[in-house]
């Protein structure tokens, strides 16, 4: 009989884990538009050739020769939404959004929360061999290639802490990594062991604040 017990109270912690809520409950949605949208991509080429937005899609590739995003930068090859007016150093920010990531793309951060000390960013969600993952570990979920998910990442500045949702399921909470100023992109930046084609597409992006 305890041993029953002890299995059903393990079934219910386990549903309650994986049940779908509205992460942005509590949050106020900000005021977005496409002047909001910086487009990151290879210096040396026009943005149509590496960035379109139609029917509310924005869709962004690169490739692993492809030049940095500027002249003087050393970084690697990206194609990347930076969301410009809404740079934030403390309180509870989120970013939500729908990623798709097509067949083959792989070694690659489609979104990140910039600013962090000493590192650079505060959080990178990076694609290899079609599961997504935390930096290179953990895995957050397998089989992300070729479908939409719902994307919720929320950055308490204050306490120190990011929470990843993946069509509303709490998948992965880490560790704030200091910093004194954030901010949200989107994209493809290619990471270690990319492929040569990578591509990246977004749409119903949001930047919500608990006020």
């Amino acid at each position: 009989m305890i041993s029953f017990l002890l299995a059903l109270l393990i079934f219910v912690s386990t549903l309650n884990q994986t049940k779908a809520v509205d992460p942005t409950e509590g949050f106020v949605s900000l005021p977005l538009n496409l002047t909001n949208f910086v487009i990151q991509r290879p210096y040396d080429v026009p943005e149509d050739q590496r960035y379109s937005f139609v029917d509310g899609v924005h869709k962004l590739w690169v490739f692993s020769t492809d030049k940095p995003h500027t002249l003087v930068s050393r970084t690697s090859p990206r194609t990347e939404i930076r969301i410009h007016g809404y740079d934030y150093s403390s309180g509870i920010w989120q970013f939500e959004g729908y990623g798709y990531v097509p067949n083959g793309t792989s070694g690659v951060c489609i979104m990140q929360v910039f600013g962090a000390s000493p590192h650079a960013t505060t959080l990178m969600l990076r694609i290899y061999n079609s599961s997504l993952f935390y930096y290179r570990d953990p895995a957050l979920i397998p089989n992300v290639y070729d479908k939409w998910f719902r994307l919720n990442v929320i950055h308490d500045v204050d306490a120190a802490k990011v929470q990843v949702y993946i069509d509303g399921v709490s998948t992965y909470e880490a560790a704030g990594r200091g910093g004194t100023s954030h901010y949200f992109k989107c994209g493809v930046y290619a990471q270690d062991d990319d492929s040569y084609y990578m591509e990246s597409r977004w749409k119903g992006i949001k930047v919500l604040k608990k006020m």
